[in-house]
């Protein structure tokens, strides 16, 4: 499958929104989604298919920490390597901002998604007790870590 990833912007939202509510039980808003564009503190990258959207991933960043906010692989293009490829570029983006980690949430039953973050490097690093609703779940907690903590 051929694909490019690139900078989400504005002329995305519409999409974007129909895909959150597509792979998430409790989507985001628009506005919540607005807010991740890319600026200085946010990086929103997605997986294209000419005009076609198939995944993405977004990130805050303060300082030197980096905070994963959604990924998500259109249900009709899972298992085909997207969702690697977007966290991948992601921790570029992240090493080129000299971050010390970036870390994120993700259902304790979503197997997939913890094996995928664990090819990356990411470490189970905590539980966050009833993170999650609909149906109400514990998230586990994975960092990727660039430098020793001091």
């Amino acid at each position: 499958m051929e694909y490019t990833i690139r900078n989400a912007n504005e002329a995305d939202l519409d999409v974007l929104e129909e895909m959150e509510a597509l792979c998430f039980s409790s989507p985001w808003k628009r506005s919540t989604l607005e807010w991740f564009l890319p600026d200085d503190r946010h990086e929103f990258l997605l997986a294209v298919q000419g005009d076609k959207i198939l995944g993405y991933i977004n990130l805050l960043h303060v300082m030197d920490e980096g905070y994963i906010g959604n990924v998500a692989v259109h249900p009709d293009y899972r298992r085909q390597g997207l969702g690697s490829a977007l966290v991948k570029t992601m921790l570029s983006r992240c090493a080129e901002l000299e971050l010390l980690f970036a870390t994120l949430e993700v259902r304790s039953s979503n197997a997939p998604a913890i094996g995928l973050y664990a090819a990356h490097g990411f470490e189970s690093v905590g539980r966050r007790k009833d993170y999650y609703d609909r149906p109400k779940e514990d998230a586990i907690l994975m960092t990727y870590y660039w430098k020793e903590l001091e």
